[in-house]
């Protein structure tokens, strides 16, 4: 549920954007004020279609966008939606698909939601957009150089951002540690799968996290996911040059993200270029 205040309701803003989260279960969607970092009122829900067909995911989306045009805070219909997605995308293409259909893969995400929306639409990895939306409003906010926010989930999935700009598609959990797709063993389900307390995982998280961390030198970790919420079982027992902190927004990042994803792609409209924060 996102943050709101009295001041909110009643009247349109002219610096919210439509952001859409879309998950291997649910897909989510928001109205985001692009100054304050946060949805206004209500996020709303709907569960990820069966089978998880672009048409079908499509048509989910248009539902969500439908509600949030209802409220008084929307945006008007001239102005962008921003979308994650739970796959490489390059140029606006899914090149890959986790946790849905394996029918998006080299499906055009940009344009089939512009075409389904009627208006235009923006996508971006779903890793990409929690990361991007962090260091524009969370843990990361004022950091300077290479920030890597790592999510622990169903896998590992990894924002690269420097100097406050993204590096899309750094598919961090697919590394190759000691033999194994890193996210095989220090996922959040890897946890749960193997069945190891929160001792054994901080070393399975030592061996991950210090690896990156020779690769890349970043100036701060930042970990989300849903598990970022039990942080403090596990990272005290990490021993890395680099300070690591827990995500901020959590289930508000992949919404946030997204819809302030589009207004830096969309920024010939001026009025949302002057509501988007400097990196």
């Amino acid at each position: 549920m996102g943050k709101s205040s009295d001041k909110k309701h009643g009247k349109s803003l002219p610096n919210t954007v439509i952001g859409i989260d879309i998950g291997g279960t649910g897909i989510k969607g928001g109205i985001v004020d692009l100054v304050e970092g946060e949805i206004v009122g209500e996020r709303f829900r709907v569960p990820t279609p069966q089978p998880s067909t672009p048409e079908a995911v499509a048509e989910v989306v248009a539902q969500i966008v439908a509600e949030l045009s209802t409220r008084p805070s929307a945006p008007g219909p001239e102005v962008p939606i921003g979308v994650t997605f739970p796959a490489i995308i390059q140029h606006g293409i899914a090149r890959s698909a986790a946790n849905v259909d394996q029918s998006w893969v080299d499906t055009d995400v940009d344009g089939l939601f512009s075409k389904v929306l009627h208006r235009d639409v923006h996508v971006i990895n779903d890793a990409d957009a929690a990361g991007l939306a962090e260091v524009r409003y969370g843990a990361g906010k004022g950091v300077d150089g290479t920030v890597l926010v790592i999510t622990l989930g169903t896998g590992i999935g990894s924002a690269f951002i420097f100097d406050g700009k993204l590096v899309p598609n750094a598919e961090l959990g697919h590394l190759e540690i000691d033999g194994y797709d890193a996210e095989t063993r220090a996922s959040a389900v890897a946890r749960e799968r193997d069945g190891i307390d929160w001792d054994e995982y901080s070393v399975r998280l030592q061996r991950y996290f210090s690896h990156v961390e020779f690769l890349f030198s970043p100036e701060l970790f930042i970990v989300g996911g849903g598990i970022s919420k039990r942080s403090r079982e596990y990272l005290p027992g990490l021993n890395l040059r680099t300070r690591i902190i827990p995500a901020q927004l959590r289930n508000q990042a992949g919404i946030v993200g997204a819809a302030l994803q589009a207004a830096l792609h969309f920024k010939r409209l001026a009025k949302l270029a002057a509501a988007v924060p400097d990196a």
